[in-house]
């Protein structure tokens, strides 16, 4: 159902679970992903195939939806030859197809625009490097036109997600002030940084002071990263955390494929909640049957 309480009050007295990875999930539903607007190509040919993977879970628990615009962007959908007025509506389509899925759960579904980095859209694995080589200004100005696209779409919240460095958080966020709708911001991290480097507590405090701001944390990094990073992003922002860790295993750019064996286990959402996750969910690789594990384990993190 549509939810009847903004996100910022639920996350005050419950801990909600997140969807997982939606790559993989349309995958499962046999859809070819090789296209460099990956999952995004799908909200122009295949609408029906992303509200399925998010009605997938649901059933599985998810009570906060992530939208299928992480590279879907203005100037990658130019690339196809479609135009900025129906780039626009294809942006608004894929808080649609959440938003459709989210109403026919019983309860309380929000619905979060995905906002990826700039590197999402060039395509070639930068977002977990970072330092393009832009400005925080030219960053701003590429992320403004569709955060304000989402914006008018209608979410509960844009999840400014997989951010690699702090420069791009504060481009982020400069893009997002006041356009209407709360944020949450989580970086992508390895061993305790951002993925250029940068000290983690000093990019979460970046968000410290901003209002738009519902939540911060961290997504598309390994499940062992994610405790550090809940007490660091706590303590540094007093905000309420959100964590959605990948499988734990390594993508591979060139390749196109993911490496290694995964390490996603269910049974540690407890343990971040403890330390102040309210939002908790997977990314890459994250299926719905570990969101449906997930969900007993997040939603009771105190229960013996």
């Amino acid at each position: 159902m549509r939810p009847v309480r903004a996100l910022a009050d639920a996350l005050a007295g419950e801990v909600l679970t997140l969807d997982g990875g939606l790559s993989n999930q349309l995958e499962a539903q046999g859809c070819d992903l090789s296209d460099e607007l990956w999952s995004a190509r799908l909200l122009a040919d295949g609408p029906e195939q992303i509200e399925a993977a998010h009605t997938a879970y649901v059933r599985a628990g998810a009570r906060v939806l992530i939208t299928a615009s992480y590279q879907a962007t203005f100037e990658g959908f130019a690339h196809r030859g479609i135009g900025r007025p129906e780039a626009a509506r294809l942006l608004a389509r894929s808080v649609e197809l959440a938003r459709a899925a989210g109403d026919r759960a019983a309860g309380e579904v929000w619905v979060a625009g995905s906002v990826g980095p700039y590197g999402a859209m060039l395509a070639d694995g930068s977002e977990y490097r970072g330092r393009y080589g832009l400005s925080v200004r030219e960053l701003e100005r590429f992320h403004r036109p569709r955060i304000e696209a989402l914006a008018a779409a209608g979410p509960d919240v844009l999840a400014l997600e997989t951010v690699p460095d702090a420069d791009e958080a504060e481009a982020l966020l400069r893009a997002a002030a006041g356009c209407g709708v709360p944020v949450w911001l989580t970086y992508t991290v390895a061993g305790g940084r951002t993925r250029a480097g940068q000290d983690l507590a000093e990019a979460f405090a970046l968000a410290a002071g901003v209002e738009e701001v519902t939540a911060v944390g961290v997504n598309c990094c390994e499940p062992a990263d994610v405790g550090p990073a809940v007490e660091l992003a706590a303590r540094a922002t007093g905000k309420p955390v959100v964590v959605y860790p990948n499988s734990g295993e390594v993508w591979d750019a060139r390749e196109r494929a993911w490496r290694g064996a995964g390490t996603f286990d269910p049974r540690r959402a407890g343990q971040w909640a403890a330390a102040g996750a309210r939002l908790i969910g997977g990314c890459c690789r994250v299926g719905p049957d570990r969101i449906a594990e997930l969900a007993t384990v997040a939603e009771n993190p105190w229960s013996p």
